[in-house]
């Protein structure tokens, strides 16, 4: 017998805690003539500061460990604020262009989702596995579905030889299901963003979004400091290493050593650079494709580099070491390799203040510029050739 399909009905509680429901939707599209007046009125200011604060929340979430359940309050104005906090942080993500903020977002909602699912009835969660293409009861989802869910995890345990695959299903024990469910939300959520959204959408949340722009460029300050090429992952020293000797770009490899090396702060112009001794140098074609991948194109689309998965797809993960097992993107390599290198000079300091010391006053008679890296040749002291322009 064929399982019937689940049946369920949604209060307004639960439209809040599960807002990307069409249900939820269909419910907010509702409250208002249009997007635009809406955004105007006093309840959508509300939901513009609300999704600010959602976007914060985001920039500091770690995806380590499941964030505290948002409070969902009995007021039916508050629980619609809610709802339509979801559409309007994506509409401001959408016009603000910046994938890294995009993947953030996303990635908070989708663990926020989980957090909800942990204490949820079966009906609903079933209800929820169809709603995302998922199969609403049964273990196991088919081949196509699980690699782009499993490639967002980092444990041994998910990797497709580690499963149980039968008949193009994968096993899933019953006690992961949720993370399934959080993973397969979040690849969607992705996949849709961003949104094109009318100019005059993107003049009413202008504001906001300077400040969220504002915010995450402190975090990536935060996060990343001051370019330090030691602490590049193997592929990246890989593809630069190809870039200023003999060896052989592909089109993927060229995309994702620009969009790191922008993703960690490197200067457009020092970016260029590194193109320069390539034969064939097309300075306009290189600046062009460049200022495309960091967003300042005429687009406004700023790329991120891509993930191990998509690396490992295309043939450019290589040499991998002991940390590319605990990360899932080389700019989670790069940020747990350098504060690793910090916390070895911090050490080393501590261990013989006098040559720290010493060092420290040689380092304040140096004039260079100290934001380059020192190991990345430029176009004036390399001398090989390589491809054609990026």
């Amino acid at each position: 017998m064929r399982p019937t399909k689940c049946m369920v009905t949604l209060d307004l509680k639960d439209l809040a805690k599960y807002p990307f429901l069409k249900e939820s939707q269909t419910y907010i599209g509702a409250i208002s003539s249009s997007l635009e007046h809406y955004l105007e009125s006093t309840g959508g200011r509300v939901a513009i500061r609300e999704a600010m604060l959602m976007l914060e929340h985001a920039l500091s979430f770690s995806g380590k460990e499941t964030p505290s359940i948002p409070e969902i309050p009995p007021e039916k104005e508050a629980v619609m604020t809610i709802i339509a906090t979801y559409p309007v942080s994506r509409i401001m993500v959408s016009c603000a262009q910046d994938r890294m903020l995009i993947e953030r977002l996303v990635r908070y909602q989708a663990w926020v989702v989980f957090a909800f699912l942990q204490d949820e009835e079966p009906e609903i969660k079933r209800f929820i596995r169809r709603s995302i293409g998922l199969p609403e009861t049964g273990m196991d989802i088919s081949v196509i579905d699980y690699i782009p869910v499993a490639s967002r995890m980092a444990e041994e345990r998910w990797r497709l030889v580690n499963r149980v695959v039968e008949k193009g299903k994968v096993r899933i024990r019953p006690e992961e299901y949720d993370e399934i469910v959080r993973e397969r939300l979040r690849y969607i959520m992705s996949r849709n963003l961003p949104l094109k959204v009318p100019s005059r959408i993107c003049d009413q949340v202008k504001p906001a979004i300077e400040r969220i722009k504002a915010e995450w460029q402190k975090k990536v300050l935060e996060e990343f400091g001051q370019v330090e090429e030691s602490a590049f992952p193997p592929c990246m020293q890989a593809i630069l290493g190809a870039l200023t000797g003999h060896g052989h770009l592909t089109h993927m490899a060229r995309f994702a050593v620009t969009a790191f090396l922008h993703n960690i702060g490197m200067d457009n112009t020092r970016i260029i650079e590194l193109y320069g001794s390539v034969p064939n140098f097309d300075l306009r074609k290189t600046l062009y494709q460049v200022e495309h991948i960091s967003g300042r194109g005429g687009t406004s689309n700023e790329y991120i580099s891509p993930l191990c998965a998509t690396m490992r797809t295309h043939g450019i993960c290589v040499h991998p070491d002991s940390i590319c097992s605990r990360v899932t993107h080389p700019l989670s390599y790069y940020k747990l390799k350098k504060r690793d290198l910090n916390k070895q000079k911090y050490q080393k300091q501590v261990k013989d203040p006098d040559e720290s010391m010493k060092k420290r006053v040689e380092s304040e008679g140096d004039q260079s510029d100290t934001n380059t890296p020192d190991c990345i040749p430029s176009s004036t002291d390399n001398k090989y050739k390589d491809e054609k322009s990026t």
